[in-house]
């Protein structure tokens, strides 16, 4: 039996068919339900600004009715064919007058402010509105003959004038703007103006087959769903942004504390009375130390390496004015590269705090050198020591190594290496990948780095 049905197969005498499936219907359901989930998550994002989140809600609910219209193509139905096809006049009257709204729409999306330019997008959209308006009783635009003929007139490319002009408008904004941000700023909103571009002139070259599922109505679809994921990015990189400033406040708050700020003044207080040119000097130390740590607040996110050693030997020369057993040394080969502020300084911080300041002559080290693709940094001392696997204790928790491993993996995609053995020292490394050493410094902070004279250089 089997066999039977084989060969009657091989005959041709029997056919095995799938399910008949509707591509456009398929392709309609689609956009409804991609179109539905969108306004499910606008409506309950809290995150993105509610003016963003209004108008893309209303831009999904026009693409819904207008691929819902293009499906239906009400104005074809037999019983809307009387009365000289007003049906069908009416329901390219709207299409022709949406169109340039939603262009417009977009437009507010990627806009954080109204300016006079909106106005005037939303002036020429009503334009094109009134213009479309007149098929009603005029030619003017168009016709449809009640064989279903359509029937360009004059002025039957308004809207496809008006709806060029805005996205130019669009166009000349995005990079008028962004275009001295990151790419990727511009990568959604260009993708999405592009799609109406294409979408558009598919529609213009398409000269039959079905038209209810059109290039237009497809590209309007992805443009509501990028442009919603866009905004939320814009959210997410001002809420980073807003973290940074935050990291930065609290960065200098913990740089600048109360104790380290009395002790240094009495410290300076007491070099006065014993030698007022070593008092003056401190004082100047000082000033400079607290200033640039007031500098970190600032939108920089990295700094040149010699800027960075300048701030860290302020501080390290008031450390050994208080404490005369503390020495710091300096030996730095490489310094063409940018690292993020207050990176070296805090480890100093922390080895004079933590390790050297009970040893009879406690030594800090800290080192620069280029290895292979990478920028090396060790800060090294002779101090006491500490458990790197143990918590810390209460009031003993070495300051900022946290705070400076976690910007030296974001900002810079390096590392901190912290190796200690107690009662022999602590070493930190810092490894920044090698990036365009001193061009890159001056590219981003629009510093010139100069070395310091006596320094060792890399040769």
């Amino acid at each position: 039996m089997m066999s039977m049905v084989c060969e009657a197969h091989l005959q041709g005498d029997s056919e095995v068919h799938g399910p008949d499936f509707d591509p456009v219907t398929i392709t309609f359901v689609f956009e409804l339900v991609l179109l539905s989930g969108l306004l499910y998550v606008l409506a309950s994002d809290v995150y993105i600004k509610r003016e963003k989140r209004r108008t893309l809600t209303v831009l999904v609910l026009l693409v819904i009715g207008q691929n819902v219209i293009f499906y239906l193509d009400i104005g074809s139905l037999p019983w809307a064919a009387r009365d000289d096809q007003l049906f069908k006049k009416l329901e390219t009257i709207l299409l022709y007058s949406v169109r340039p709204v939603m262009i417009v729409l977009f437009t507010e999306v990627v806009w954080d402010k109204a300016p006079k330019a909106i106005m005037a997008s939303w002036t020429l959209a009503g334009i094109n509105a009134a213009v479309s308006l007149t098929a009603l009783f005029s030619p003017v635009v168009f016709s449809i003959y009640p064989n279903g003929i359509f029937q360009r007139g004059p002025l039957g490319y308004t809207c496809l004038v008006i709806s060029a002009l805005l996205i130019l408008n669009l166009l000349c904004f995005l990079i008028r703007t962004y275009r001295t941000s990151k790419h990727f700023r511009l990568a959604i909103p260009i993708l999405n103006t592009l799609m109406l571009i294409v979408g558009t002139s598919y529609d213009m070259a398409m000269t039959g087959g079905d038209t209810r599922i059109t290039g237009l109505g497809l590209a309007l679809v992805g443009n509501c769903v990028f442009y919603y994921i866009w905004v939320h990015l814009q959210f997410v990189r001002a809420h980073e942004n807003e973290l940074k400033a935050s990291q930065r406040i609290q960065l200098m708050k913990t740089q600048i504390r109360p104790h380290f700020l009395f002790n240094t003044l009495s410290t300076i207080r007491a070099e006065y009375a014993r030698d007022p040119d070593l008092g003056e000097q401190t004082l100047t130390k000082f000033s400079k130390y607290l200033r640039q740590n007031l500098d970190a607040m600032e939108e920089v996110d990295v700094i040149p390496f010699s800027r960075e050693m300048e701030h860290t030997r302020l501080y390290a020369d008031i450390e050994m004015l208080r404490f005369p057993s503390v020495r710091v040394e300096y030996d730095l080969r490489d310094e063409d590269f940018v690292i993020p502020f207050l990176t070296v300084q805090p480890l100093v911080e922390n080895a004079i705090r933590h390790g050297v300041r009970g040893r009879k002559e406690g030594i800090v080290s800290v080192s620069s050198r280029l290895e292979k693709n990478w920028h090396i940094v060790e800060i090294r001392d002779n101090g006491v020591g500490f458990d790197v696997s143990a918590p810390p204790k209460p009031g003993e928790s070495h300051i900022g190594i946290e705070n400076v491993r976690t910007r030296v993996e974001q900002v810079s995609g390096g590392s901190l290496q912290v190796k200690s053995e107690i009662g022999k020292g602590t070493t930190a490394t810092l490894r920044i990948p090698a990036s365009g050493g001193r061009n890159e410094a001056e590219r981003q902070t629009g510093e010139k780095s100069e070395p310091r004279n006596g320094e060792k250089t890399a040769p």
